[in-house]
């Protein structure tokens, strides 16, 4: 089953609507000189929650080949939760997907399984595709665990979920320790777990399932390897952290993807 691959760049807390604005702009031209075709590959931006509506109205008024979606969602609808910001109100700014469970959400606020299968539910039922972060930390890589530890973040999000919501889940392995530390994974490594994740949804889900998931790679993505990680049978693209942040590395990726 062919799987389109998607280069998603997850700009965290950068760029101000202004400097978002000039951003897709210029991604858009070097795209278009590059002829990019976005049957071959989609390309997603994920900026602050400040920045989503001038992206949106960019997009939708150029028509871009560009899609865009949120860093982080709450589990509520509505209500008295200051500071929150629901699926509803992102699929009102038209967006196509919300990154879900990354290890600094993880971390720093700190968002749990039960909060991150919340999240997941919320996006489905928004009609948004959730981007499930996954990985190991340093110490599980020691201990020769990372596999399991991967596939079991994924289980513990995924075990509660009907078939048809792995029609819109895409699953990002990001091994921590190489999340903007300028370490990365070697493409056998991220091959590896992505085999394991794949495998892991066709045993539960079924082969068809396992087939049309797609699942990216992060963890200090650049054009230098990028080139050899999309060649893997089970990288069906990248979650860029900080090499999205500079618009003709980035647009090399997306070209490095689409050729892939």
């Amino acid at each position: 089953m062919a799987r389109i691959p998607l280069v998603a760049g997850n700009w965290k807390m950068n760029f101000d609507h202004l400097e978002a604005t000039y951003f897709v702009q210029k991604l858009a031209w070097l795209l278009r000189d590059a002829h990019f075709d976005r049957r071959r590959c989609q390309v997603a931006l994920m900026p602050a929650f400040t920045a989503l509506r001038s992206v949106q109205v960019l997009v939708e008024a150029d028509n871009l080949p560009i899609e865009y979606g949120a860093q982080a969602v709450s589990v509520t609808a509505q209500g008295a939760f200051t500071g929150d910001v629901s699926a509803d109100m992102l699929a009102q700014l038209g967006c196509s997907y919300v990154i879900v469970g990354h290890s600094e959400r993880r971390k720093y606020h700190p968002e749990d399984d039960a909060n991150i299968v919340d999240q997941v539910r919320a996006v489905l039922a928004a009609d948004m595709k959730p981007i499930l972060c996954v990985g190991e930390s340093y110490e599980e890589r020691r201990q020769g665990i990372q596999l399991d530890f991967a596939v079991g973040q994924v289980n513990d999000v995924t075990r509660d979920l009907a078939k048809e919501d792995m029609d819109n889940l895409i699953v990002a392995y990001e091994p921590v320790w190489a999340i903007g530390t300028g370490m990365v994974a070697t493409p056998d490594t991220a091959q590896q777990a992505a085999r394991a994740i794949r495998d892991h949804i066709s045993g539960k889900f079924g082969e068809s399932a396992g087939q049309a998931v797609r699942i990216l790679y992060g963890g200090s993505v650049t054009s230098k390897n990028a080139s050899q990680m999309i060649t893997q049978p089970d990288v069906d693209g990248f979650l860029v952290g900080g090499a999205s942040l500079d618009v003709e590395e980035f647009a090399r990726i997306v070209r490095l993807a689409a050729k892939g």
